[in-house]
C-alpha cells in the first residue's frame, strides 16, 4: 500500500478512473430520466425520497440537509425550487424558532410515483443488470466502507 502522498499504481489508477468514469455516467442517466418523466433534477428526486421515508413525510431542513449531504444553502435553494413546483412546503417548528420544516405534499408524492419506476429501470439497466450478484455485494460492502470513512470524519 502506498503512503498518502505517493502516486497511485497503475491498477489502482484504472479503479479511481472506472469509478469516476461509471459515476458520472450513471448519474447522467439517472438526470436525464428524472428530468424527462418529470422535470426533477437528480438532488431535488433526492429530497422527496428523503421527505417520503421521514415519519409525517417531514424533516427539519438542517436534518434533511445531512441525509442528502449537501450544504444548507444548497438544500434551500432545491427546497424553493420543489415548493414552487407544489411539490414541498415549508412550516416553522412550533418547538425551536430557529427550525423549519420540509414537508411532502401530495403532489410532491404524485410526483415521486411517476419518476420511480424509470429511476428504477435505469438504475437495473446502467448498474444493477452488468454486475454479477457477487459483484454487486462487493461493490456494497466497499463503497459502504468508504462512506462509513468519509462520515466518520
Amino acid at each position: 500500500m502506498n503512503d498518502a502522498g505517493d502516486a497511485l499504481e497503475p491498477h489502482e489508477l484504472r479503479a479511481w478512473m472506472a469509478f469516476l468514469a461509471a459515476g458520472h455516467l450513471v448519474d447522467h442517466e439517472i438526470e436525464r430520466q428524472l428530468k424527462r418523466d418529470g422535470g426533477l433534477s437528480h438532488a431535488e428526486f433526492e429530497v422527496l425520497v428523503k421527505l417520503r421515508s421521514a415519519p409525517e413525510r417531514r424533516l427539519r431542513m438542517s436534518d434533511l440537509a445531512r441525509e442528502v449531504m449537501v450544504s444548507k444553502s444548497r438544500l434551500t435553494y432545491q427546497v424553493t425550487q420543489l415548493e414552487r413546483a407544489g411539490f414541498v412546503k415549508r412550516s416553522g417548528c412550533a418547538t425551536d424558532r430557529r427550525s423549519v420544516w420540509a414537508e411532502l405534499t401530495d403532489d410532491g408524492a404524485a410526483a415521486l410515483d411517476r419518476v420511480r419506476p424509470g429511476h428504477r429501470r435505469v438504475v437495473r439497466e446502467t448498474l444493477i443488470d452488468v454486475l454479477t450478484p457477487a459483484e454487486i455485494e462487493l461493490l456494497g460492502d466497499a463503497l459502504s466502507r468508504v462512506a462509513d470513512r468519509l462520515r466518520g470524519r
